[in-house]
């Protein structure tokens, strides 16, 4: 049975009026059709990972300097077999590889930004990035949800202001901890640290994040001014 809002004629307010859906007399159960969904159960279905980045500048970036090279070596190659001379560069570069040990200084630092480059291209295939995107509980097996590190940093900041005696608070939120450090201007600090505890515990758990992150608390006084 759906309901819809209209205009009372109270002092100013709004009452819901309830609307009878067609087929159905008052009172009676809702028919199978009509009776809501089941909502499917709060503890997750399935592994909710990370979430992956598409590394679209690293790799638009290899792809563009393999292009370039590829590119033109194909040209020299060409241009050699219409019979042309080679390049310079590359006539330079076969000396310079034909005459160089391997024990040469710049051989090994060739060598070592090549690797450098290769150890960084491995950690970007090899891991999820997009680290300030928090992973959800997955209600759905179907649907996936993220929620950024500042929107769960302003959540838990706006709940511990609502706190009485918090004058200001700060949040800083990692993957594992949620680190909160507030001042309180009049009451005991005991006394606002343990309903910050009970407050930020429930914001925490109302992120519906598939890791809860463990919260540092830090409560003190503001410092004097002057």
């Amino acid at each position: 049975m759906s309901e819809a809002e209209g205009a009372g004629t109270g002092e100013g307010g709004t009452q819901r009026l309830p609307v009878v859906e067609r087929g159905t007399e008052p009172g009676a159960a809702p028919s199978p059709e009509q009776r809501e969904p089941d909502l499917p159960d709060a503890s997750g279905t399935g592994r909710a990972g990370r979430f992956w980045s598409a590394r679209r500048l690293p790799a638009g970036f290899v792809a563009l300097l393999l292009l370039l090279l590829a590119g033109a070596f194909l040209y020299d190659v060409v241009a050699v077999r219409a019979g042309r001379s080679a390049l310079g560069w590359r006539r330079d570069l076969a000396r310079q590889l034909a005459e160089r040990t391997v024990d040469d200084t710049w051989v090994l630092v060739g060598a070592g930004v090549a690797a450098a480059l290769g150890l960084w291209l491995l950690a970007l295939a090899l891991t999820p990035g997009l680290r300030r995107v928090l992973p959800m509980r997955r209600t759905h097996p179907d649907v996936r949800a993220g929620l950024h590190r500042d929107a769960a940093a302003t959540v838990l900041r706006d709940r511990a202001m609502e706190v009485s005696g918090v004058q200001s608070a700060r949040v800083r939120m990692r993957r594992r901890r949620a680190r909160v450090r507030a001042r309180s201007h009049f009451r005991e600090l005991d006394d606002v640290r343990a309903d910050l505890d009970g407050v930020l515990d429930d914001a925490v758990r109302g992120l519906g994040l598939a890791r809860p992150p463990a919260v540092s608390l830090r409560v003190k006084r503001p410092g004097r001014k002057g």
